[in-house]
């Protein structure tokens, strides 16, 4: 009888998931003990899991019961907004210096899902590459690693901290292949950091390559605040601003490369000047024919101490309950109420540039809470109603707290899926709300006498009613603050029954959101598809009271459907993606990473002295020769092997 022969075995793991990084599940198997978060995944603002104390419920608390009666026909109504046409209301700003983050030489699965299902409920989505970045941005010929982007250290100090950039051609062209995919439609911005040689390769080079997915091009980015950030010198004005725009529209105009003469988009303003010092310096009238839209940036407020030592120290405690009312979007859009009339009065868009739950990268606790996608929302419909044509949530990368979605860092890419933040529900639900009609009009109810943790909207399209969109900004999970809103058409009476989607969490606290029973996973688990089963309820009617009663829990928000409106269907997009490239060319075996981790390794010492290969591809500097004393020893083991099987079978 032979002897048995053992045989010894070595794999060697390239991009292994570090053991201090992987997921919970598989974590919990390789150690019973482990417990608490794992701090690996907690390092990033963009992925802080903080949770504040919700705010208790107000005293006096807002009646629980109320009625909101709503005119059937658009005629009858006074005071509703303009029809919103086109793009998703909300869109996203994307900083140009992390552009690389959200998508870069190759097209990202999770980022191409998530359009696609904006693109499903409003036809096309609005996204924004600049911010501060573009400033400084400059066209070069190739970057080493073929990187699309690359950051460049600026020779001045900034409140943001932001980086200038260089980008590749490859920028425009990434833009194009998206948009050949889902309907984006762009917008970039010329810098202005030098105003006697204009730099206008982004206008030639986008409106060639991007065509009619070129929207518009921004004309300075927040120039009431060159001084504070060390863009200009001396005294800057309003009036300095127009001069410099019409310098620009000078050059373009006399550029063939630039066949489209009439899209930009100013003055861009964060709040340090009035619009209508611009307006008074006469914007309109010399820069009228050549403008797209106008347009400003605005935050509720910042947490640049935090971030950056300077300003008023701010604790998102005490700041949470400010985002928990219907006044919050009503202070934020009151400086503009007059000149949202004005581009009525000129026949231009005017856009929300740029926006999120606090500049400097918002805070911990609040910015991806469900309280912040209530707040979002509710923003939203009010910009809507004081006729914003669209709004634009800014995105700055791995270090903020706002993302609406995020990708894993660069160097967990090739085992961690992205994470959704809490907002970006509020553009899906916003998105679905008006739909692809371009004819929805929307109304602030003031309902609940006015009650601003209660705030309701009817949205009429084709000049009828067709939703309701209710909140219940209160969290008291005991249910005594849960609402029964009584919903009354006078004249033409309600329908038998309405059909109702909930956005939903247990708490303003808490970022585990439902949209219609639907969730798009938990922190690095995102792939942009909506999960789980569509659920949407149906409430009777009582016609003969004229009343359908809708419950709202505390904290809710319901979006009620009229009629059989085609939304109602509208889950997970059917178009979706797959990868088709891969950034991950050796070790592509799959090994169950719980195996992995409660397998023996070995020292780097271990590894030479038993003529190991390195965990790291490339770092064997004389690999021949390793290979030479390690194959004899292989022909044995593996014939021994080989004659054993034969002997057995």
């Amino acid at each position: 009888m032979l002897a048995s022969a053992r045989v010894n075995a070595e794999v060697t793991v390239y991009g292994q998931v570090p053991l201090g990084q992987i997921s919970s599940s598989l974590a919990a198997a390789a150690s019973a003990t482990q417990t608490g978060p794992n701090p690996a995944l907690t390092t990033l603002p963009a992925y802080d899991e903080t949770i504040l104390i919700p705010p208790p419920v107000p005293s006096p608390a807002p009646p629980r019961q109320f009625t909101v009666e709503m005119q059937r026909d658009a005629a009858n109504v006074n005071g509703l907004s303009i029809p919103h046409r086109g793009a998703a209301f909300f869109g996203f700003s994307i900083e140009m210096s992390v552009v690389n983050q959200v998508r870069d030489s190759l097209i990202q699965v999770p980022f191409l899902n998530l359009m696609a299902n904006l693109v499903e409920r409003a036809g096309e989505v609005l996204i924004r590459m600049g911010g501060n970045t573009q400033e400084q941005a400059g066209l070069v010929d190739s970057i080493d690693g073929y990187r699309v982007i690359s950051k460049e250290a600026l020779g001045h100090d900034t409140t943001t901290r932001t980086p200038g950039v260089i980008y590749t051609m490859d920028l425009f062209y990434l833009a194009a292949n998206i948009s050949s995919l889902v309907n984006v439609k762009w917008f970039m911005g010329i810098p202005f950091n030098d105003t006697t040689n204009w730099r206008t390769q982004v206008a030639e080079y986008g409106q060639n390559i991007l065509g009619d997915h070129l929207v518009g091009l921004q004309a300075g980015n927040e120039p009431d605040l060159y001084i504070n950030n060390g863009h200009r010198t001396g005294t800057y004005t309003p009036n300095d601003y127009v001069s410099e725009v019409q310098s620009l529209i000078t050059s373009m105009n006399s550029n063939p490369n630039i066949p489209n003469k009439s899209m930009l988009i100013g003055p861009n303003l964060e709040g340090n000047w009035s619009p209508e010092s611009v307006w008074d310096a006469g914007f309109l009238t010399a820069c009228s024919e050549n403008l797209y839209a106008l347009s400003v940036e605005h935050y509720p407020t910042n947490n640049c101490f935090a971030q950056f030592g300077v300003g008023t120290q701010r604790f998102p405690q005490e700041e949470f309950p400010l985002y928990l009312n219907h006044n919050a979007g009503r202070n934020l859009i009151a400086p503009y109420l007059n000149s949202t009339q004005i581009a009525q009065q000129v026949e231009k868009p005017f856009i929300m540039f740029e926006t999120n739950t606090a500049s400097c990268g918002g805070f911990p606790g609040i910015s991806d809470s469900y309280g912040a996608a209530l707040w979002a929302l509710d923003y939203g419909f009010t910009m809507a109603y004081s006729n914003f044509s669209n709004a634009l949530l800014h995105i700055g990368g791995q270090t903020v707290y706002y993302n609406p979605f995020t990708a894993p860092p660069t160097n967990q890419s090739t085992y961690r899926q992205w994470t959704i933040g809490s907002i970006y529900y509020s553009t899906l639900v916003i998105a679905e709300a008006f739909g692809k009609s371009n004819t929805s009009r929307i109304i602030d109810m003031d309902s609940n006498d006015g009650n601003i943790y209660t705030p309701a909207y009817a949205i009429y399209e084709n000049d009828v009613l067709t939703k309701a969109a209710l909140f219940n900004f209160v969290d008291d999970r005991s249910g005594a603050s849960d609402l029964q809103v009584s919903l009354s058409v006078p004249g033409a009476g309600v329908p038998a029954s309405v059909r109702v989607k909930y956005l939903l969490s247990e708490s303003v606290s808490f970022n585990n959101i439902t949209w219609a029973g639907q969730t798009f996973g938990g922190q690095f688990d995102v792939d942009g598809r909506l999960r789980g089963d569509l659920n949407v309820t149906t409430i009777n009617c009582d016609q003969a009271a004229n009343t359908c009663v809708v419950p709202v829990p505390a904290p809710g928000f319901a979006l009620v459907f009229f009629g059989n409106d085609d939304d109602l269907a509208l889950g997970q997009s059917p178009l979706t993606f797959a990868t088709t490239a891969r950034t991950k060319t050796v070790n592509t075996v799959t090994v169950d990473p719980s195996l992995l981790a409660t397998s023996n390794g070995h020292s780097g010492t271990d590894r030479d002295q038993w003529d190991m290969g390195s965990t790291s591809k490339g770092s064997i500097p004389n690999t021949a020769a390793t290979m030479q004393k390690i194959i004899p020893g292989l022909v044995v083991a593996l014939s021994a092997a080989i004659g054993w099987s034969l002997v057995m079978g």
